[in-house]
């Protein structure tokens, strides 16, 4: 352990021990309440009240620059009496880094706050470092490390009997297990911190422990094959009447919420409206406005099902209002596209098409968040790995330098044998290093590569709908504006992984074909036929891996012909792989070639383009066979008669 915190201190000169505190110190300085540390006394007892209230602080993130402040006076304490500083500074001092986002000082800081507790035995900030360092390597990706902190971090709780923080651990546990999307071990770790409650007899984390574990157990039916609604109420009820004993508003109104949506599910409209209900008797009065946005707005969808649109639009109203003061981008996005979907119940196009786009503004926004949030835990982990790999370069050289003493005190011949075998190490570990970090590019490129489909795919289709407008076609608007509504949350929801189930690509791909026969008025037929032997659910494939070929189909085979297309798609089990068959009765791709030139338009298919670059990454990476065969189609005379394309898909469960 101690190795390690050695190697964490020397490689992050970031959290250097001396720059971070003089820095601090000189803040603290300058620091209105410093100042007023010349009137506290200066001894261990200020201090420790100082920190006591800065960690409480931490909680509400509008107390963080409170915590500061905090931090500051106690060391300027510290600084004045010229006294080591203590290893609960250095790890408040590490939560403040991490919560401001610099990542490698907090890890230096804690690093300190475990050295120094683990030499002074002081277990109680032993056991909130390994917390902390739990929080850390989630947030870096490295799970295995951050199972490894928690589980030390209860093991000292339960040893030395430390009031809460064995529920903090198991707390920390159900968070990296939802980040790893392991659903047992996720509530395993709840009601392990359920347990820690009722045996330390703190309710309020039993309260909080049943709230956490029913709403696992509260996930959309089609999403989720844990959901149980019996088992989820059960707990919902523990955590209110615990809750409502506690006076805790805040769980109180999120539990009514959750118990609203466990019953909406159920299609038990009148014990859901009752429970958002009382949601809002908690939460409009404290200011939780979060809360009261996403019940307001299930209030409204509730109406909305049961076709009681007047109620419905008024509950959506006041769910916005309630979106807009907490600027609540992830709830505002769902109530619009609720409320597109009221209003083309009604028939209001113009509403509904007003709502759609007020969706796809704050959609963009949860997603432009997510997007960043990504980009910075991706560079966050490389920083990670980069400083993992020089530590261990900086272990290896450290211990050879030290053989290398040893030989060279002894003979000449055996040090120049260690020298050698030491370049060859080297060398090894280096090719090592650029092969993973080749690997991780390559990873990186294929996830930007399938996030370019999407906005292809959607510049394709939205033509559609502004071409229905045009025409003042209501019913069609309506029928492709719902469709098409569909299909994106199923390509959205699709390309999030890298491979989905088989049954999710073919309902975007039905989702797809029923939109461009619309959109071409009946031009061409389709059927798509799957083997027997073959589970949709179980098998799974690339996300929008075949949908390109079938767009080529249409747009470049079928549209031209004068009469009517013919898209056949057949998916058969071979030994290795499934073969999946793209057949059409087009002009040819001869024909097609021919007939882009003449409009001077000589490109190829971008979705099939990016589709090949994937199939290559993806060989690449996962050493599969993954490949495309196409074959032009003749007739009895040798005329072109279509197109096949053949995809071989190797076998993945």
């Amino acid at each position: 352990m101690k190795a390690v915190v050695y190697l964490i201190i020397l490689l992050l000169p970031a959290c250097n021990h001396t720059s971070c505190i003089r820095d601090m110190a000189r803040k603290a300085e300058c620091s209105p309440v410093s100042r007023l540390s010349s009137g506290i006394r200066s001894d261990t007892s200020a201090v420790n009240q100082l920190v006591r209230e800065g960690f409480r602080y931490l909680d509400k993130p509008e107390n963080i620059e409170k915590a500061k402040q905090n931090l500051d006076s106690a060391l300027l304490i510290y600084r004045g009496k010229n006294m080591e500083i203590p290893s609960q500074l250095h790890l408040l001092s590490a939560e403040l880094l991490f919560i401001s986002g610099d990542l490698g000082a907090a890890a230096g800081e804690a690093a300190f706050a475990l050295e120094k507790s683990t030499n002074k035995r002081e277990y109680s900030v032993q056991a909130k470092t390994n917390i902390f360092f739990g929080k850390y390597y989630q947030r870096i990706g490295s799970y295995k490390e951050s199972l490894e902190s928690l589980d030390r971090a209860i093991a000292i709780s339960r040893k030395y009997g430390l009031k809460g923080l064995d529920a903090r651990s198991c707390l920390a546990k159900a968070s990296v297990y939802e980040s790893l999307g392991d659903r047992d071990g996720l509530r395993s770790s709840l009601l392990n911190m359920i347990n820690s409650g009722y045996e330390e007899n703190d309710l309020r984390i039993v309260a909080d422990g049943c709230y956490r574990l029913g709403t696992s157990f509260c996930g959309d039916s089609s999403l989720s094959a844990g959901r149980n609604f019996f088992r989820a109420d059960s707990l919902f009820r523990v955590s209110l009447r615990i809750s409502v004993a506690l006076n805790d508003t805040s769980l109180i109104s999120q539990a009514y919420a959750n118990s609203g949506w466990n019953f909406y599910l159920e299609g038990m409209y009148d014990s859901s409206l009752a429970n958002y209900n009382r949601s809002l008797r908690y939460s409009l009065p404290s200011r939780n406005y979060e809360t009261s946005a996403n019940s307001l707005g299930n209030i409204g969808t509730i109406y909305r099902d049961l076709r009681e649109y007047q109620e419905s639009e008024k509950y959506y109203k006041k769910a916005v209002e309630q979106g807009n003061i907490a600027d609540d981008v992830y709830n505002l996005r769902w109530i619009y596209e609720d409320m597109s979907k009221m209003y083309l119940d009604q028939e209001d196009t113009s509403k509904a098409f007003q709502a759609y786009v007020r969706f796809k503004k704050y959609n963009d926004l949860y997603l432009m968040k997510s997007t960043t949030q990504g980009l910075t835990d991706v560079r966050v982990r490389y920083d990670a790995d980069t400083h993992r790999k020089e530590a261990e370069m900086l272990t290896l050289m450290l211990k050879n330098h030290r053989l290398l003493i040893w030989g060279f005190a002894g003979l000449v011949i055996l040090s120049s044998f260690l020298g050698v075998l030491v370049y060859r190490q080297a060398q090894l570990r280096n090719k090592k290093r650029i092969s993973e970090m080749k690997q991780k590019i390559s990873e990186i490129t294929q996830a930007n590569l399938r996030q370019q489909m999407n906005p292809h795919f959607i510049f394709n289709t939205l033509n559609s709908i502004q071409y229905y407008m045009y025409q003042h076609d209501r019913l069609a608007t309506n029928t492709y504006l719902t469709k098409f509504a569909n299909l994106i949350r199923k390509v959205l929801d699709n390309s999030r992984h890298t491979m989905v189930p088989l049954s999710d690509e073919l309902d975007a791909l039905t989702l797809y074909l029923e939109l461009e026969s619309i959109r071409f008025r009946d031009k061409f037929l389709y059927e798509i036929n799957v083997d027997r032997e073959i589970d949709p659910l179980i098998y799974r494939v690339p996300a929008m891996l075949i949908q390109p070929y079938v767009e080529n189909s249409i747009c470049h085979g079928i549209v031209p012909l004068e009469e009517t297309g013919i898209i056949r798609i057949d998916l058969k089990l071979s030994e290795d792989h499934i073969l999946c068959t793209i057949e059409d009765n087009g002009i040819g791709r001869a024909a097609a070639r021919e007939r882009s030139l003449s409009r001077e338009r000589n490109y190829n298919s971008l979705g099939t383009q990016i589709t090949s670059s994937r199939i290559d990454l993806m060989n690449e990476l996962y050493g599969t066979s993954l490949k495309t065969v196409c074959t032009d189609l003749k007739n009895e005379n040798g005329k072109p008669a279509g197109t096949r394309v053949e995809i071989h898909i190797p076998v993945m469960t």
